[in-house]
């Protein structure tokens, strides 16, 4: 592994966390209606980023790569799929992550190591 790809891992985590917070808010709202074709543009960005990070071995959702531009989806339909993709990131940077002595961290191919911060909803670890 190398730093580029915790970083990389880091920044589509974040955007996908961005996207999630706003879209959920928009299907409290209206539920149904359909994504604009912008946001379904950095959605779709999003995912793709997020897909080549996670490769097959960790697909979030099996025949899914991401939504299809014909065939709108709604707020909800996308908050689930986000909530799902961000869901399998951080089990992925999850596995990543050595832990000894209370502290978390990546180490790369070059055998230096990067501070993290502890995985969010996998617990002993």
């Amino acid at each position: 592994m190398k730093r580029e790809d915790i970083e990389r891992l880091e920044k589509v985590t974040g955007k996908l966390e961005g996207l999630h917070r706003e879209i959920s808010l928009l299907a409290k709202k209206s539920s149904n209606d359909g994504l604009n074709p912008f946001k379904l543009k950095l959605v779709n960005g999003a995912l793709a980023s997020a897909n080549e990070i996670l490769g097959e071995e960790h697909q979030p959702v099996e025949g899914f790569s991401q939504f299809d531009a014909d065939d709108v989806p709604s707020n909800s339909d996308a908050t689930v799929v986000l909530a799902i993709y961000l869901e399998e990131l951080e089990r992925y940077r999850s596995d990543l992550l050595k832990f000894s002595s209370g502290i978390h961290w990546y180490e790369f191919e070059d055998g230096t190591k990067l501070q993290a911060a502890q995985p969010k909803r996998l617990k002993g670890k």
